[in-house]
């Protein structure tokens, strides 16, 4: 299979004007015949179903929680990048643009990661008009604050809510749409395989979560705007629902998997406290911007962190990577955290933490403007903690948080499978091999508000005269049966072990072999081990309840199924890429001072896999990256 892009032709900053130029259109009165259905009511989806619906498409919008309020675009909480220069540091397009592609090692492709920059402008604007209360300076301007990777402030903030407020906005401009009945809202419900008729998508196969009822949803379109697949570590920052199951069913059905191993840890996370824990807590990365990052010099050192002297203290950041301190990006902060823990420099009770210290910046600006920052971070870190972060440094430590890997998609958006669009984290599109901090609800936003709508209209002006899609078709059928064939055999198995203890056994196995470092003997290890816990989890899982009724087990199980497979991908992945770029750490690739080696040589491109059966290889397919307006150059923060 050879992979097209179509990216468009002409200069960098011309490509997107370009696009929209010479996309088809459908006139008005033929959005009403073509019916799209938008899996996810995170920012993404959210947008991109209220986007449909105001222009008039016939929108149906699933997910699995309670309410689409309750998507998990609400945990990330420090803000959302836009280079509107308000802070006349510099700041440009372009300058965001350079950033992007450097933060994520030039592993991303150019026209992608600019778009994405250039779209940003636009963003503040629309979601000012729709209510988000952005902090202001004392004059009512819009203030910024700085994030990992960056010399600027770019991030918009809404104190530490930012997520929550954003995604407020678009669940207002949805649920508008509901009430004017262009979008069907179907809350409850989880999507289990994608239809593919005559080489197109075509529609879904949900379950109802409350009866468990089976049900087939047809459509011109399908956009998967599900989220990322964090959560297989289990202990991570993400909510314990979320998945990667919908990405996953439609890979199997043909969409290619991009860059599966590439997974962010975050720096900034609450450290395990015990076995108990299903998740962990994020702190936002914006702490970073008055926070300074240290350890005791001393290993296994006893003493509290406030009857530490200055000479005693290891300001690490400060001291590796001294141009961009503690806002050095995501990937170079968590391996340097990991590095001095496992080195015995760990603070807390389970020496798994390093320190993130407020004394100096209050010291500087008083305690009330800190409190104005960050307020309820500090709230919240006590009531989970119980400690005073205003008197006492936090604890902090990486989790497991953000895919840079999903769906392989082109510039439209599209996958390999015609007619099946994937947005937000849910596609690998524009953050390379790294993520920056702000980046994701800025991605989430603009694939929806300002880059699908037009894209996916270009696709569906050549389904006009495609008439209503049945659900009565034989392919309709077969994906029920499949799926009924799959729920069935793990009601049927009736073992003794929970999904949750298989569920944390390959978390463990993947934090400890594909996690923050790989290499290839733990690599081939690890895949060895994920296959026999996948037999045993067919053989000895415990599924109880029933089909038709509500059932969480099933549920977990069916995700749980699919995170072997996953993760079988993403050793596989890691295995085959044979250099460290962002978040991918090959111990055997690596400076003399411990930094990440890039091969750009024999390994820049974008790995692309093909589902080829049960028990079988993948294929792996490149996806050449080419640098017109940028050179890669050997990634430095010092």
């Amino acid at each position: 299979m050879t992979l097209n892009s179509k990216i468009p032709a002409g200069p960098l900053e011309q490509k997107w004007t370009r696009y929209k130029k010479t996309a088809k259109l459908v006139n008005p009165a033929n959005r009403k015949k073509l019916d799209v259905i938008v899996v996810g009511t995170g920012l993404a989806g959210s947008s991109i179903a209220a986007s449909l619906g105001e222009m008039g498409y016939q929108v149906k919008s699933f997910c699995f929680q309670d309410s689409p309020r309750r998507a998990h675009s609400v945990a990330a909480q420090g803000g959302v990048n836009a280079a509107k220069n308000y802070k006349n540091d510099g700041d440009s397009v372009y300058r965001m643009f350079v950033d992007t592609l450097k933060g994520g090692d030039f592993r991303a492709r150019e026209a992608n990661v600019y778009r994405m920059a250039e779209c940003s402008l636009n963003l503040i604007d629309q979601a000012v008009a729709q209510g988000v209360p952005f902090g202001r300076e004392y004059g009512g301007y819009l203030n910024n604050r700085s994030f990992g990777g960056v010399q600027v402030s770019r991030t918009f903030y809404a104190r530490g809510q930012t997520g929550q407020q954003l995604l407020l906005g678009a669940y207002q401009a949805l649920m508008r749409q509901v009430g004017k009945k262009t979008v069907q809202l179907f809350s409850r419900h989880e999507m289990l395989d994608v239809v593919v008729i005559d080489g197109k998508v075509r529609g879904i196969i949900v379950r109802n979560l409350d009866t468990g009822e089976i049900e087939r949803h047809a459509a011109h379109a399908v956009i998967l705007a599900t989220g990322g697949y964090g959560k297989i570590y289990y202990l991570s920052t993400l909510a314990m629902g979320c998945n990667g199951s919908a990405i996953w069913r439609a890979h199997k059905k043909g969409a290619l998997m991009a860059s599966p191993s590439w997974i962010q840890v975050h720096p900034t996370s609450l450290p395990q406290s015990g076995d108990y824990q299903s998740k962990l807590t994020l702190m936002s990365e914006s702490l970073r911007n008055d926070g300074r990052i240290w350890v005791p010099l001393k290993q296994d050192e006893n003493r509290a962190a406030n009857d530490i002297p200055e000479e005693d203290r290891d300001y690490y950041l400060e001291r590796r990577y001294p141009a961009f301190g503690n806002l050095a990006p995501r990937d170079i902060s968590s391996r340097a955290a990991k590095e001095r823990i496992d080195a015995g420099f760990g603070i807390g009770p389970l020496k798994n933490a390093v320190y993130l210290d407020f004394a100096k910046a209050i010291k500087e600006q008083g305690k009330q403007k800190i409190e104005e920052k960050y307020g309820n971070l500090f709230d919240m870190y006590h009531k989970i903690t119980g400690y005073d972060a205003y008197s006492q440094p936090m604890m902090i430590s990486p989790s497991a948080h953000f895919s840079m890997g999903g769906l392989w998609v082109d510039y439209e958006l599209m996958t390999t499978l015609p007619g099946l669009f994937a947005l937000g984290e849910a596609n690998f599109a524009d953050h390379g091999a790294n993520r920056l901090g702000a980046n994701s609800l800025l991605q989430a936003s603009v694939d929806g508000y300002f880059i699908a709508p037009y894209t996916i209209a270009n696709y569906l002006s050549n389904e006009i005269h495609t008439g209503k899609i049945s659900t009565d078709h034989v392919e309709f059928e077969k994906a029920e049966l499949a799926v009924r064939k799959q729920i069935d055999e793990l009601l049927q198995i009736k073992g003794n072990k929970t999904v949750d203890y298989f569920h944390k056994t390959l978390g463990k196995l993947l934090y400890d072999y594909c996690g923050l470092a790989r290499n290839e003997q733990g690599l081939k290890y690890a895949i060895a081990e994920i296959k026999k816990l996948k037999q045993e989890f067919y053989s000895n899982v415990m599924v109880s309840g029933q089909l038709n009724s509500l059932n969480t087990e099933l549920e977990k199980a069916g995700r749980v199924a699919d995170y072997f497979e996953i993760g079988e991908l993403m050793c596989y992945d890691a295995l085959t890429r044979e250099e460290s770029c962002g978040a991918h750490f090959r111990e055997e690739y690596q400076t003399a001072d411990g930094e990440a080696l890039r091969n750009d040589a024999e390994f820049q491109f974008i790995s692309a896999w093909a589902w080829k059966g049960e028990g079988e290889e993948p294929e792996l397919i490149k996806e050449p990256l080419t640098f017109e307006e940028i050179q890669p150059t050997v990634r430095s923060y010092k």
